[in-house]
């Protein structure tokens, strides 16, 4: 079954059992999220979403290519078993060996940090209900919200690796300011990440 709706991401498109939905995956173009059943379909990004996730991953690249960081883009989904919901994020970075759910190679469950361009169509989704889904992986640390049409990023960082509780935000708008991901000990200018980018 093809879901070709794209409407907002609370717009429900059909349902699937879990299999029906990993075999729908495995052979079609589009990107949907499943949601204990529900089958929502992801939009497709800008050129401008699309330039953004790539400098992060260009750069965060040189910057972690000699460590145990492995970086993944939005072609890898993200399996998170307590809501039982398979999405992809934009930019993923896990620390070590990747956690695979079961035997399969298309669905991860440990990254560190999470990197969401976010796009008039989901940014509330990508701010509530899917930061609250993303808090529940234990390995979870760090959340950046990227605006496109603005030099502007909100950073969300666990201060108690412990508990879900205690996340510290932080802001950056300026192009000359740069994010230091605590979690990666690195830091990345916003005029690299808004690299050709003009507003």
């Amino acid at each position: 079954m093809v879901v070709s709706q794209s409407k907002l991401p609370d717009d429900i498109s059909t349902r699937l059992t879990l299999d029906e939905y990993r075999a729908m995956e495995k052979n079609n173009p589009e990107r949907h999220e499943y949601r204990n059943g529900e089958i929502f379909t992801m939009s497709g990004g800008s050129e401008i979403h699309s330039l953004i996730a790539s400098n992060f991953l260009i750069y965060l690249g040189f910057l972690l290519r000699d460590t145990d960081f492995r970086l993944y883009g939005s072609d890898l989904r993200l399996w998170i078993p307590d809501y039982q919901c398979g999405t992809y994020a934009d930019v993923m970075v896990i620390n070590g060996e990747p956690a695979l759910n079961g035997d399969r190679q298309d669905e991860i469950l440990n990254p560190i940090l999470i990197v969401e361009v976010l796009s008039p169509s989901t940014e509330a989704y990508d701010r509530g209900d899917k930061f609250r889904k993303y808090r529940s992986l234990s390995s979870f640390c760090e959340y950046l919200l990227v605006s496109q049409t603005e030099p502007y990023i909100e950073q969300y960082h666990n201060l108690d690796r412990d508990s879900n509780d205690f996340w510290q935000w932080q802001d950056h708008s300026h192009l000359e300011q740069a994010v230091f991901l605590n979690c990666l000990n690195v830091e990345i200018p916003l005029s690299e990440i808004y690299r050709r980018i003009r507003f």
